[in-house]
């Protein structure tokens, strides 16, 4: 498998979770939009954005929530999602949200406001309406994981797109998480495979 990723994107959930689950596979970092690699990089991903994953008989998977799936999937032994209805269901719904809603609508409007309006003048409004939506994943995280380490109970691939989320505010000091999600992210940053993959990112590993 080969991993398409741009260094402290989303993909990073994605990175994470492979790393947690601990087959081989391979890194390839992809091409950002307005760059000359783009026009090749859109060859292997039309979409031409990240994540992207080739499979082992050369297929490609995109989308967080289809690729986090499938790796669940394909390795069932780790139980990163439930073999019962429901537990999936909400298991895909809180994985759906935390990426169309929480990054796309959220944190997307808080970095790249000028998607949203063209205007400069109504970026900052822009930005206040994306830091509520991505607050309020934070708060919703933050009240699944009441007495619990994982948003389920048992780690599932919801963990992994909270994690991305979680690591953007961290790192860019965005938002308030609460002391769980803080302590669900440490839970995960501080598992030496997984650190090390995302630190391999930048190079810093």
């Amino acid at each position: 498998m080969k991993l398409y990723l741009l260094p402290g994107a989303c993909s990073i959930g994605i990175h994470a979770l492979l790393a947690e689950i601990g087959k081989p596979f391979t890194t390839e970092k992809a091409a950002r939009a307005n760059t000359p690699e783009f026009d090749t990089y859109r060859r292997i991903n039309p979409k031409g954005k990240v994540p992207a994953l080739i499979r082992d008989d050369g297929s490609l998977l995109t989308e967080f929530p289809v690729i986090a799936l499938w790796l669940a999937r394909m390795n069932p032994e780790l139980g990163l999602i439930p073999t019962d209805i429901e537990g999936e269901i909400r298991v895909l719904e809180m994985t759906e949200y935390l990426v169309s809603t929480v990054h796309m609508q959220g944190y997307t409007r808080l970095r790249r406001p000028e998607k949203f309006a063209p205007s400069e003048a109504d970026h900052a409004a822009v930005r206040a309406f994306g830091l509520g939506v991505f607050q309020a994943g934070l708060d919703r995280a933050e009240q699944l994981l009441e007495g619990r380490d994982w948003l389920f109970g048992a780690m599932s691939i919801a963990d992994f797109a909270l994690f991305y989320l979680e690591h953007w505010a961290v790192v860019n000091a965005l938002g308030s998480p609460g002391p769980r999600c803080q302590a669900h992210h440490e839970r995960l940053w501080s598992r030496p495979a997984i650190r090390h993959a995302i630190e391999s990112e930048t190079g810093s590993a």
